[in-house]
This record gives C-alpha cells, sequence and structure tokens, in this order.
C-alpha cells in the first residue's frame, strides 16, 4: 500500500515537475522575445525637447542591438543631450557593447558608467546617437534626456531694456553706421497691453555727446520719426490716439531719402506716404551708437519686445517691401548675433517668430526594426534590410550617411566545426561566439566578429564512421578598424583561427576555415547623370545633385545577410528637389550688393532662373525676386553680361508672359529693370499705353498704365488699330500686354555691328504673338541718357534672329518722329519688341577705319618696346661711366630716361595685367602708369627749367643742392598729384582707376581691356591740363633758345651757311625729342588733320627713347669715346691714355672778330673740324683752366675776365653763353650737358 501511494505521490511530482518546466520554458522565451521587442530604437526626434532610453529601460538591454537615434533642431539651434542614467558593458575601446555620440565635429565613443549626469552639447543642429550591443552580456542601458537651445538671433526676440545705463542692447562696435541720406528701415515690435504711456522710443541713435540723430518713437502728438533733431509725425500712417503695436509681433517699415521730404511707412500692408518738408535735405551723421529702446532716463523705452530689426542704406518702394522676405539681410544692420551686443537676459526664445526656424514636432521611425534577432540594423536613415533565417548579431554603426568615412573592412569567415555533444544550434552558436571573440581578443588587430550564422552541415568522409560527430557550419561576419592603416591580409586572420583550435570547447574540433574579403559596392551610373564610384560596405558617397554645385545627394553600400555580400542601396535624392522660391532667393543673395559676378557666374544665374520660369507657377512674389535678381544682374559690366545676354532676354519675356496676377494689372519695379503687365480684352481693346517714370522717394522706378503721364522717361502708346491684322485664334488667346523697361543696356550687345546706345530701352508685346505690319504705328517716346545738341538718332529694334540668334540692332519699321528733340526720341514702327535709340557722335576714333586702328596699335606696341630697350640703354651708359654722369645735364637725362622706362614698361604690360580681372592689381597699375607719365611730362619741364637758368640767369647764380631739389620736385609732384587723387576717392579708387574698354573702331568692335584712368575730370585735369603746363613752358623755352641761335648765325665767319643750317637743324630736333614737344601733335588731331596727327602722335612719341638715345647718347663724342674704350676691341678701341680732358677743357681765347668759341671742345661740333685754323692759332685766353674741376669758374666764383683794354667784368660774353646752349642743342655736343652749370653758375646766389 505505501508502495502504491509512494508511487502515485512520485507520479503525480513528476506531472507537476513537467508542466513547470514547460511553463518555465514558455516563460523564458516568452520574456526573452519581449526583451527584443521592447522598444523601436530607431528615430528621429525633432521635438524641443524630450527623453529617449536605451531598449527596455530600467531592465536590461536585449544583445545584438543596432539603434540610432537622430536628434534634430531648426537652424540657429543646438542640441543639449544629458545622460540621467547611464551602465553599459565596459571595455576597452569599447569594442563590445558602446553608445556613439556625434556632436556633428568629432564622434566619441562611451560605455561604462562614465558618462552618467554629464552633458554633451552639438556643434550644430543635429545629433545623432547610436547604441549597439553584441551577442554576450547585457546592461541596464541609458536613459538621456535633451533640449534644444536657440543659438541664431533669428529664434530669439529682445526684451527691450527699461533703464538706459543697465543691460543695454546697442549694436556691436564692429558695426559701423555709415552717414545716411536715405535708408529703409524694418522691425517687428510688441507693447505691453497694461502700459499707458504715450511717451517711447523703440530705438535711439546717438552721437558721442548724447544727442539724438535718428529715432522712432511715440509722443502726445503721435508717433513721430526723428532726423538729425528734427521730428516728423507721421499722421494719418500711423494712429495718434490709437496703439499700433499690440501685444502680438507687428511689423513696421520706414522709408525715408533727404531728396524729396517725405517719409514713406509700410504697415499692415498698407503703404502711406507722409510729407515732411523739415527733414528735407537732412543728413544723418555716421559713426554714431544705436540703441533699441531709449538712450536717455529722461525718456523711456518702449516697454516690449522687438524682433528683425534689420537697415538698409537704400530705398525701397511698395512692391519690394510687400514682397520683403526674411532672407533680404540689412546691409548697415541685420537681426544676426554678428550685429548686435544683447545681454543675455534681454533674450528670449519663442516659436512663434516670423522669420524664425522651425519644425513641426513629429518624430519620423525607420522602417527597419531591432527587435528581432533576426535583423541587422543598418545606420542609416529610411534604409532597410532583409532579415534573414540565421541566428545573427549585429554590426557596428560605421556608414554615417551625413558625412563620408571610410568605415571598416570587412571578411567572410566560414568554418566548420565537428562536435561530440549532443549539442543544440544555440548551444554551439555560443561555443563558436566565445572562442571567436576569444581568440581575437588580445591580437594586434582591432578585430570583432559582429555576426554569425550556424547550419548543420556534413562532415568529411573519414570521419563518418563515429555516427556520435555531427558537424556544423558557421558563417561569421569580421570587422577590421583599420585606423592604423596597416593592412590585414586573409592569409593571417586563417593562420590565426587554425593555431587557436585548441582553444575550443572540449569536444568540438575545427575542420575547414576559409577567409575571404566582402566585395565593394561596383560603380555605376543611378539614376541618369548621377555616378557612383566603388564603395566599401557601410560606406555613403556623395556627389553633387545634377546641375547644382550646392546641393548634395548621396547612397550608401549595404551589407546583405544571407551570404554577407554587398549591394546598393537606392540613391537619396531629396535634397535635389527644391523649392523654387528657396532656389530664387539663393540667387538673390548670390547677386546681391557687394557681390563681384563673373561671366561664368550670370551665365549659371540666368540658366537657373531660365528653368524657374520654364518649370515652375510663377505668382508675384516669386516673379518680384526674379526681376531683382535680373536687376542684380544688369548692374555688371558689358563683358561680363555678353555670354548670357540673348538667354536672359528671352527669359525675361518669358517671365512677363507666364506671372500670374489678380486684378486689371500688375507691376514690378527695380533698379535698373521694370516689368509691367496689363489684362486685355481683344474684342474690346480700344487701344493702351505704358510709361514708366522715377518714384519720387526711391531709387526704383514706377509703371503706370496711362497716356497721360508728363515726367515719363520712356512710354508706348498702343494703337486702336493694333488688334485688327490677327487671325481668329490669335485673336482669341490674347490676355495681356507687357511692358518691359531696362535702365542699363548691358543686355544689347550687338557684335556684328555694335553702336553707340544713347537710351533708355523698352519692349512691348502682345502675349505670346508677333505684331508686325500695323495700319497704324505705335508711338515710342524715350528720353536720352545724354542731352544731344546736334542729334541723329536713329529709331531701332532689338531683332532676336540676328547674329546667328544672339540678337542685334535692327532699324526696319520704324522711323523718327518730327516731335524729338535733344532730350528725347520719339519713334514710330509698325510691329512690337525692344526699341532704343542710337546717336551718331562725332568723336575721333569713330574716324578711324579698322584697318588704320590696327595700324597705329601695332606702332605703338612696337615703338613702346623699341623706346623702352634704349631708354635702358641710355640710363646703363650713364650708370655705367661714372665720368659722364659728373654735370648736372647728365644726371637730368638719367632721371628722365628712367621715368620713361618705366612709363614704357608699365604701358606694354598693362594689357595683360588687365585680363587677370583682379581691380586692385589694375588700380594699382593704373595708379602707377598714371604716376610716370607725370613724372616724364616733369623732368622734361626740368630740362627747359634748367636751359632757362643756363641761359637767361647766368649772372652769378648758384643753387644749392641743385639736383636733389630738381629730383623732389620731379619724382615728389607726380606722387603728390596721385596722393590727392587717390586721398579725394575716399576709399574707393575704383570709381577714378578701373579697367576700360580702349580701341574700339569705327562700328565700336575690337579695343583691349586696359588698367587706366576712368574719372574725366581727373584725366583732363592730372594729365591734360598739367601736360598742357609743362608743354606751354617747354614751347616757350624752345622758342628763346631758338632765336637766340639764329639771331648769331650772321655774325658767324668761320663756318659755312650749309654747316650753320645743318648745325640748327640738329639743334632743333634734339630740343623737340628732349622737350616732349612731339606730345603737342594731341592738341592738333582734329578735323581732316585727325588721322594724320594721330600717326604723327603714335610714331613720335612711343619712340622718343630712342630719339633721345640717338641724340643725346650715341652722338655724343665723349660717350663715344667711353664705348670704344670699354666695349670695343681691335684697330676701335681707343687706348687708356688717351686726352679725354681735351674734350671737356674749354680754351676760351680772345679775338675781336670771333664771337667767341664754346667753353667746350665739343659745344659747337662733335669734333675739330669745327675748330678752324683761325680759332687754333688764337694764343690769348681769358684765363686759365681750373686744374682740379675739369670746369671753369667753378672754385673761383669771383674770377674776372681780361678784357683788351684791361678791364675786369664779372659778365660772361653773350656770344659765349649762346655758343654753349647751341652746343647743348648740337647732337654731337657733350660740352653744355657737362659744363653748363659748372662754367656759368657762381656760388654768390642761393636759394
Amino acid at each position: 500500500m505505501m508502495s502504491h501511494g509512494s508511487e502515485m505521490w512520485c507520479y503525480h511530482w513528476k506531472w507537476k515537475l513537467h508542466h513547470c518546466l514547460c511553463l518555465f520554458t514558455t516563460y523564458i522565451i516568452c520574456m526573452q522575445q519581449a526583451a527584443h521587442g521592447c522598444y523601436d530604437c530607431r528615430t528621429v526626434l525633432t521635438d524641443p525637447s524630450g527623453v529617449f532610453t536605451s531598449p527596455c529601460f530600467p531592465s536590461d538591454y536585449p544583445n545584438s542591438q543596432a539603434c540610432r537615434w537622430i536628434i534634430r533642431a531648426p537652424h540657429g539651434f543646438i542640441i543639449q543631450l544629458t545622460f540621467i542614467d547611464f551602465d553599459i558593458e565596459e571595455a576597452p575601446g569599447c569594442i563590445y557593447d558602446s553608445l556613439t555620440l556625434d556632436n556633428g565635429e568629432s564622434p566619441m565613443n562611451l560605455c561604462g558608467i562614465t558618462a552618467k549626469g554629464l552633458s554633451y552639447n552639438s556643434t550644430g543642429n543635429e545629433m545623432i546617437v547610436s547604441f549597439k550591443s553584441d551577442f554576450s552580456i547585457q546592461k541596464k542601458g541609458f536613459n538621456a534626456s535633451y533640449v534644444r537651445i536657440a543659438v541664431s538671433l533669428r529664434n530669439q526676440k529682445v526684451i527691450i531694456p527699461q533703464v538706459p545705463d543697465i543691460d543695454a542692447v546697442s549694436v556691436a562696435e564692429t558695426v559701423s553706421v555709415p552717414e545716411l541720406r536715405q535708408f529703409t528701415l524694418c522691425f517687428e515690435a510688441t507693447k505691453g497691453n497694461s502700459d499707458d504711456n504715450d511717451d517711447w522710443r523703440v530705438f535711439s541713435y546717438t552721437d558721442a555727446l548724447l544727442r539724438e540723430l535718428f529715432s522712432f518713437g511715440k509722443t502726445t502728438k503721435g508717433h513721430f520719426l526723428s532726423i538729425s533733431g528734427t521730428q516728423c509725425i507721421l499722421k494719418n500712417a500711423l494712429p495718434r490716439n490709437a496703439e499700433f503695436f499690440t501685444g502680438t509681433f507687428q511689423q513696421l517699415c520706414v522709408v525715408w531719402d533727404s531728396f524729396s521730404g517725405t517719409v514713406g511707412i509700410y504697415a499692415k500692408n498698407t503703404y502711406h506716404v507722409v510729407d515732411c518738408p523739415e527733414i528735407y535735405d537732412k543728413v544723418i551723421p555716421g559713426n554714431g551708437r544705436l540703441v533699441l529702446g531709449s538712450n536717455s532716463n529722461e525718456v523711456s523705452s518702449l516697454n516690449g519686445d522687438i524682433y528683425n530689426f534689420r537697415l538698409w542704406n537704400f530705398t525701397m518702394n511698395a512692391q519690394t517691401l510687400a514682397n520683403l522676405s526674411c532672407d533680404v539681410k540689412g546691409n548697415i544692420v541685420d537681426w544676426e548675433n554678428e550685429f548686435w551686443s544683447i545681454p543675455t537676459s534681454a533674450l528670449k526664445a519663442e516659436n512663434n517668430l516670423s522669420c524664425g526656424s522651425y519644425l513641426i514636432p513629429s518624430s519620423s521611425i525607420e522602417p527597419t526594426s531591432c527587435a528581432n534577432l533576426g535583423s541587422l540594423c543598418q545606420a542609416t536613415v529610411n534604409a532597410t534590410t532583409p532579415t534573414p533565417p540565421t541566428v545573427t548579431t549585429n554590426m557596428p554603426d560605421t556608414n554615417r550617411n551625413d558625412k563620408p568615412n571610410n568605415g571598416g573592412l570587412f571578411y567572410r569567415i566560414s568554418i566548420v566545426v565537428s562536435s561530440s555533444n549532443s549539442n543544440s544550434v544555440s548551444k554551439v552558436h555560443d561555443v563558436i561566439a566565445e572562442w571567436l571573440n576569444r581568440t581575437f581578443q588580445n591580437w594586434n588587430y582591432t578585430v570583432y566578429v559582429v555576426n554569425i550564422s550556424i547550419h548543420p552541415a556534413s562532415i568529411r568522409e573519414g570521419a563518418r564512421q563515429k555516427r556520435s560527430i555531427k558537424s556544423f557550419s558557421a558563417l561569421a561576419l569580421l570587422v577590421y578598424n583599420s585606423t592604423n592603416n596597416i593592412n590585414l591580409e586573409e592569409e593571417d586572420i586563417r593562420q590565426k583561427l587554425i593555431s587557436n583550435n585548441r582553444s575550443m570547447e572540449e569536444g568540438y574540433q575545427l575542420h575547414t576555415v576559409d577567409v575571404d574579403p566582402v566585395e565593394k559596392c561596383l560603380a555605376e551610373e543611378n539614376p541618369p547623370n548621377y555616378f557612383w564610384p566603388d564603395t566599401r560596405p557601410t560606406v555613403t558617397n556623395f556627389t553633387f545633385c545634377h546641375g547644382s554645385s550646392v546641393q548634395t545627394a548621396s547612397r550608401t553600400c549595404y551589407l546583405g545577410l544571407q551570404n554577407y555580400t554587398s549591394y546598393w542601396g537606392q540613391p537619396d535624392l531629396r535634397n535635389c528637389t527644391e523649392n523654387a522660391a528657396d532656389i530664387a532667393n539663393q540667387l538673390l543673395n548670390l547677386t546681391g550688393e557687394g557681390q563681384q559676378l563673373t561671366s561664368d557666374k550670370v551665365n549659371d544665374v540666368v540658366q537657373k532662373l531660365k528653368k524657374i520660369v520654364n518649370d515652375e507657377e510663377i505668382d508675384e512674389s516669386l516673379g518680384s525676386t526674379v526681376v531683382t535678381i535680373f536687376s542684380n544682374i544688369l548692374a555688371s559690366s558689358d563683358s561680363v553680361l555678353a555670354a548670357s545676354s540673348s538667354e536672359a532676354l528671352k527669359t525675361i519675356d518669358a517671365l512677363a508672359l507666364k506671372i500670374h496676377f489678380a486684378g486689371p494689372s500688375m507691376s514690378i519695379s527695380t533698379r535698373n529693370l521694370a516689368l509691367g503687365v496689363s489684362s486685355i480684352n481683344s474684342t474690346s481693346f480700344k487701344g493702351g499705353a505704358f510709361s514708366v517714370s522715377p518714384q519720387n522717394n526711391a531709387s526704383d522706378f514706377q509703371i503706370d498704365f496711362d497716356k497721360n503721364q508728363t515726367s515719363a522717361i520712356a512710354s508706348v502708346v498702343l494703337p486702336p488699330s493694333l488688334l485688327k491684322n490677327l487671325s481668329q485664334d490669335e485673336f482669341e488667346v490674347i490676355s495681356r500686354a507687357q511692358f518691359t523697361f531696362f535702365n542699363k543696356n548691358g543686355l544689347f550687345q550687338d557684335t556684328e555691328n555694335p553702336a553707340n546706345l544713347t537710351s533708355f530701352v523698352v519692349a512691348c508685346s502682345i502675349g505670346n504673338l508677333t505684331i508686325q505690319d500695323l495700319q497704324d504705328y505705335v508711338k515710342v517716346t524715350i528720353k536720352h541718357t545724354k542731352i544731344q545738341e546736334d542729334p541723329k538718332p536713329t529709331c531701332v529694334f532689338w531683332d532676336m534672329n540676328k547674329n546667328g540668334g544672339s540678337g542685334g540692332w535692327n532699324p526696319a519699321g520704324c522711323q523718327v518722329d518730327a516731335e524729338s528733340n535733344e532730350n528725347e526720341t520719339v519713334c514710330l514702327c509698325n510691329h512690337l519688341t525692344h526699341f532704343g535709340v542710337l546717336m551718331d557722335l562725332q568723336r575721333a576714333v569713330t574716324q578711324i577705319d579698322p584697318q588704320n586702328t590696327k595700324v597705329l596699335t601695332f606702332i605703338t606696341y612696337i615703338g613702346c618696346g623699341i623706346s623702352a630697350i634704349f631708354s635702358a640703354a641710355t640710363l646703363l651708359t650713364y650708370i655705367a661711366f661714372e665720368k659722364l654722369r659728373r654735370d648736372y645735364p647728365s644726371k637730368i637725362l638719367m632721371n628722365l630716361s628712367t621715368a620713361l622706362l618705366f612709363l614704357n614698361l608699365i604701358f606694354l604690360l598693362d594689357g595683360w595685367i588687365a585680363s587677370f580681372d583682379i581691380d586692385g592689381l589694375c588700380i594699382a597699375v593704373a595708379a602707377l602708369l598714371h604716376f610716370f607719365l607725370l613724372a616724364t611730362f616733369t623732368w622734361m619741364g626740368l630740362e627747359a627749367v634748367h636751359m632757362y637758368i643756363a641761359l637767361v640767369k647766368v649772372f652769378n647764380t648758384y643753387i644749392r643742392r641743385y639736383i636733389l631739389k630738381f629730383c623732389i620736385i620731379g619724382w615728389g609732384l607726380p606722387a603728390l598729384v596721385i596722393a590727392i587723387v587717390l586721398a579725394s576717392a575716399n576709399r574707393n579708387a575704383s570709381h577714378i582707376y578701373g579697367k576700360q574698354l580702349y580701341g574700339r573702331d569705327a562700328s565700336g568692335q575690337g579695343g583691349d581691356d586696359f588698367c587706366w584712368i576712368k574719372n574725366e575730370v581727373v584725366f583732363y585735369v592730372t594729365c591734360a591740363g598739367y601736360f598742357g603746363i609743362m608743354f606751354l613752358m617747354n614751347v616757350a623755352m624752345f622758342i628763346v633758345v631758338m632765336v637766340q641761335i639764329c639771331g648769331r648765325n650772321g655774325k658767324r665767319t668761320n663756318r659755312s651757311l650749309k654747316e650753320e643750317i645743318l648745325r640748327n637743324l640738329r639743334s632743333v630736333v634734339s630740343l623737340t625729342f628732349l622737350l616732349g614737344m612731339t606730345w603737342g601733335f594731341a592738341f592738333f588731331a582734329w578735323g581732316p588733320l585727325t588721322l594724320a596727327f594721330l600717326y604723327l602722335f603714335s610714331i613720335f612719341n612711343s619712340l622718343q627713347g630712342l630719339f633721345i638715345f640717338v641724340f643725346h647718347c650715341a652722338m655724343k663724342e665723349n660717350v663715344q669715346k667711353q664705348w670704344r674704350r670699354h666695349l670695343c676691341c681691335g684697330r676701335f678701341r681707343l687706348a687708356d691714355n688717351s686726352d679725354w680732358s681735351k674734350t671737356a677743357t674749354n680754351i676760351i681765347k680772345k679775338s675781336s672778330d670771333n664771337l667767341g668759341k664754346s667753353l667746350s671742345s665739343s659745344s659747337i661740333g662733335s669734333n675739330s673740324t669745327y675748330l678752324t685754323s683761325k680759332s687754333k692759332s688764337t694764343t690769348n685766353t681769358y684765363c686759365k683752366r681750373n686744374s682740379h674741376t675739369e670746369n671753369v669758374f667753378l672754385d673761383k666764383p669771383s674770377s674776372n675776365f681780361a678784357q683788351e683794354d684791361g678791364e675786369q667784368t664779372s659778365i660772361i660774353p653773350v656770344h659765349q653763353v649762346i655758343d654753349k646752349v647751341k652746343g647743348y642743342c648740337n647732337p654731337h655736343s657733350d660740352s653744355f650737358y657737362k659744363n653748363i652749370m659748372s662754367d656759368t653758375f657762381s656760388r654768390s646766389t642761393k636759394f
């Protein structure tokens, strides 16, 4: 009985135990599944603040997790992340479980408990948190909170300080407010509801003495604008007794200029103009201090908040203000951090600011789930991966999708393991995983296993004898982080595994090992125009979006888990599809004021605008932005606009045709371009008109749809019969008329027949139709850009079909009306298109045909090159031979040759330097060319001064430091002129010097870019006027010298008439080039003699250096002797002991019938042929030569000449002076250069 009871008891407990085991197993499985599926950890977080945790927190996180949280904030914010709790498996280098924190600058790996309680900030508006766990050892994980922090002023308002001396909000010290004669000011503000104060300031601008120069506020009289101490009450524009600013932000824009005496107020979508004659011609001084609120304790500040304060130094019209976007930055003050000095206490971030950047707070869950053990969580947003039916562990997050990285190197490991134990697949998985981790744990390479899959496999034939042995095939994925650029070969991995075979758990044995690297994703093009190179697994590649140099597309190379092979993911082209308004705003900033535009940039902008106009729906706002961009482009030079002018015109026409508008008409006005569109009814059309006129208080233009505008600068009147010749189909599709006004003419460049356009350009069209052969003329009236005293206008239109489709002017179908005058031209045309007025101005350059232009250019450059070479030769000759430069004339000649040398060199290099398109370099070259031109004129004038002193002031004249004073004048005076010119430019030298096109022929073709003076006043004053003074002085000196020389010819008895004529002729030629008389040809290039004098001017002036070398260097006897002594050989060489002093010693002989010989042997002739036998035989001399200086009377200023009658005097005979001057002028003479100062100057007179 006991036995039976015992058996029953045992059976009963065995049954219970069996059920308990089943329940326990079920619980473990369910808990494990719950653990792996307790949290979806691939999320994009965009809330202003929040909390996220590791999977299953506070319970242990599951194995094989790959989680990724992307925390995003709008631009102008950063992310601050704080770990409230943190506990992750600790290991060296965090090679097992880890959290990777990418703050936008450098990722960091965290594990253990070290991060608990710490905070981390992102460097940008995005932070990425990645968490991975391997297949063993779990911890609690982490609990983290995040919050966005505003760093951009666009996302913050300013609380206006109520006490000026405490926590003042002011413009930063680095921002300088210039002198203002006009401005546009926009801001938003609020006012406390409980504040009844009616005397306050929104802002105040004061000088160093705290005098208020510029402010806006309110008094009991109403809202006011104060300019330089004068208040303008804004009556009728803003309420007097009611509050404009309330508890919510209200935007207000104020427009003012000193020329009109009016103030424009744009508020609540309405534009008001207030007359304020008392602020006419006022100026706001610069370099003051701008504060928000009041700057005085006597006046209160607005009790409220202010936001988006922007200031421009130009005026905007109502249309521009209506379309003013947040992206239009104030060019004086903008609502950005760098413009302001704001205490932290005055800043407050809000979510409802008009120009703030905010995202809708919603989370985006990626489709890839980490819940199942069989998934491999890729670290790329919106990338899904298949789930293989094998036991896997997760790989680390190495393929960031926001910036490229090198990733790791992946290897496939295929092994076959035999087991004599009766273990399950999961047990074999754990054994192999532990063995692999132990094998690679302390290796020289940073290698770890990221995935293992186990499958039953057949063992080799020899092992089948043991029926109890089972074999398993294991496929593992190995990653190697090659941080040290050390190569890891497959064979190294294989040998490492084989060598550790014995370390495997007892009962397990390694049979085969195969190691292969995972292949790269091969290069391909997908979609068209997007090329992706060979890429390693987990690496994301980036490329520019097609047709963009800013936006990028990305594509990631993924790893498949079934066979561990790589494959391409889908291209991410989200950044390549942008809103047209965003692109237009980017182009607006790119072409804004102060931007340097090149031809390529302009062409790129035009192509983008063409795509917007052709592909997008154009409303008034987008159309206004596009017109403003074109206006900015039109401010560029003609050479920059040339390549894209045709496309730009077609795009503007297409814009006018496509733009949508409400009401009967619409107009957009900017500085350089105005567009008007009017609806028309084809069945009741009775004519129409467009006109454009300047606005009173703005720099833009205003389009009117009225025939009676008296102040219009351009107008088009359409006849009632305009639509009569249209077909029925054309008649039915007409719905609008377009009018375009161009203030700049850079888009109209006729390459085949350039002409002088002297008017604005207007265009008019009806729909998309070609209107021509009209019964009644279209009347086009266009003001001239210059008043023409003798106008010869030609009415033309822009023919798009000319010049191979690039366009050109065509006079067909247009004629000039008799109503035209010097101020405007009235054109009558029988068609519609772009109209302009051409004028034939009588200018000298336009009278030269292309062939003569090329010849003159060739002569100029060749002549300047030759002149530079021989100027250098003259200079080197006098530098090399010391005896040649002992006298004053030689030193003056050296300075003149130096100025000529650099003038010619800079002229030759000018055009080449201008081709670099570097404004600063071009300005410097133009200023240097100007300087050396003035220096050349000055030294030619000093040559004349020197001759005057030597010829007229010959009585006891001695000038102390003669050459030094000449150098100060010769180089200092031109430098002073250049300095004054640059100082007058007021830091904007580009208005004075710069690149211009010179050398166009009669048709306006050809020409080269040249760095020279752009300002006409500067040119005529400092070049023409300066040279005019020097030229008159040199002409006077030339006449004096020649009269004296010719007056003495009749008294000569020792030379024949022919000898005197040749001698005088050589003197004339020599003086002509030395004094720069040939530059005077420029004054005679008028009328029918223009071409002849231009040739003379080009030939003689470009070769001036050559002529000076010939007459004042090569033909001088003492120079020839130095050349023969030092440069020649053989019979041409002159002996070193030759009597050099003979050529420099004057033998002054007494002779009653001889008018006196020159004071040097070469002052009359270059050799002894000019010294007659009679002069040689004369034995009486006036005095002896000074033995120390080779000059007469230099050391004896009081020496007297001995006359025949014994009378003594200190006066040199005039005929000797005349002979000395003739020797100076003679091309063979050197004595005047050498001795005229020393022979005639006395030390008795000084200045």
